[in-house]
């Protein structure tokens, strides 16, 4: 039997390590997927380090894959055929193409999920077994990297702007122009949306302009919740940053009936009960999202023009492109190509 090139962590809190294993074979309700691309993400430190509950090891991690579906198993949907293009993203579950999955609130959906990378191999190897509910259709036109990081970083902050209640010409602010920030201001202003971009220091302003931002504001040199309220309030404001100060920084700029939502994982967030009392604000964490919903982030993705700026490292290079994920130096999403 061939053998194909995986990375994969051998224990709790071990390397990732690049080895040999055989190409396996899909089982009933499965599909094997010829990796083309995986992007790194932030949350691949939940398969390294082990920090979700009941993970084996060896793992593979990654759920940012691009494909093509290479062989079928048994009982696989008659929709899905050798040779298609799909994607794979954190959420393996999808229970059809319904209103129930299109409300993120199915009890199959909260129950039945599995975790790609974490539940079962993910994409950072040459080939991967994946059920077929993870899948989502890659459209033409869109390449395996630029895909990639829109199957996690693209598809939370498509789908939290659209869940977020605001309609076009709303102010919405993105707070935090880096991995999923850069892309939340893109989606944003191609919504239709006000789109007001929030960061540290006046270098990022240009690119903040540059992906559709109408408005920039440093936060260090003035006060955001300030800024925002100059501008009349912002309807939603999208917390793509991990530092609560920062977040609570920005709850007195939410118009009356204002949301922030939360996508960074903060350990910790304090605000007033004042300032949410006194406007009727609110906060909501929001997290990624099903298959149907990465089909659709890629489509509109294609149609409007949104893509990811990526370093793009080999497959043998996981370990490096990992570390300058975790460590924000990366420019803005790390993804990996499989081609030799």
């Amino acid at each position: 039997m061939a053998n194909m090139r995986v990375v994969q962590v051998s224990r709790k809190g071990g390397p990732l390590e690049l080895v040999e294993r055989p190409i396996p074979s899909p089982g009933p309700g499965s599909v094997r997927m010829k990796v083309q691309a995986c992007g790194v993400c932030h949350s691949d430190v939940m398969a390294k380090e082990g920090l979700w509950p009941g993970i084996s090891y060896p793992r593979v991690p990654g759920h940012e894959v691009i494909g093509v579906i290479d062989a079928l198993g048994a009982d696989v949907p008659l929709r899905w055929k050798v040779g298609q293009r799909v994607g794979v993203g954190w959420h393996a579950w999808n229970c059809g193409y319904c209103d129930n999955c299109r409300r993120n609130d199915c009890f199959a959906c909260q129950t039945g999920v599995q975790i790609t990378g974490i539940s079962f191999d993910g994409g950072y190897a040459d080939y991967m077994i994946a059920p077929a509910t993870a899948l989502a259709i890659v459209p033409e036109g869109l390449n395996a990297i630029d895909a990639a990081p829109l199957m996690c970083a693209g598809l939370t902050t498509f789908n939290a702007i659209r869940n977020s209640g605001a309609i076009p010409g709303d102010l919405v602010a993105i707070l935090g122009v880096g991995g999923l920030g850069h892309l939340g201001v893109q989606y944003a202003s191609k919504m239709g949306f006000r789109t007001v971009a929030i960061a540290r220091g006046k270098d990022k302003e240009p690119l903040a302009k540059k992906l559709g931002a109408f408005h920039y504001i440093d936060s260090e040199s003035s006060d955001p919740a300030e800024e925002l309220m100059k501008l009349g309030g912002a309807k939603v404001v999208i917390a793509t940053v991990t530092h609560g100060p920062a977040m609570s920084a920005i709850v007195g700029g939410l118009a009356p009936r204002g949301k922030l939502m939360i996508l960074g994982a903060a350990e910790s967030l304090e605000t007033s009960p004042l300032l949410l009392l006194s406007a009727r604000r609110s906060i909501e964490g929001w997290y990624s999202g099903l298959s149907i919903d990465a089909q659709e982030t890629l489509a509109f993705s294609l149609q409007s023009g949104v893509r990811s700026v990526n370093e793009v490292f080999p497959l043998e290079r996981a370990p490096e492109a990992f570390e300058r994920m975790m460590s924000g130096n990366a420019r803005f999403r790390a993804v990996l190509t499989m081609e030799k």
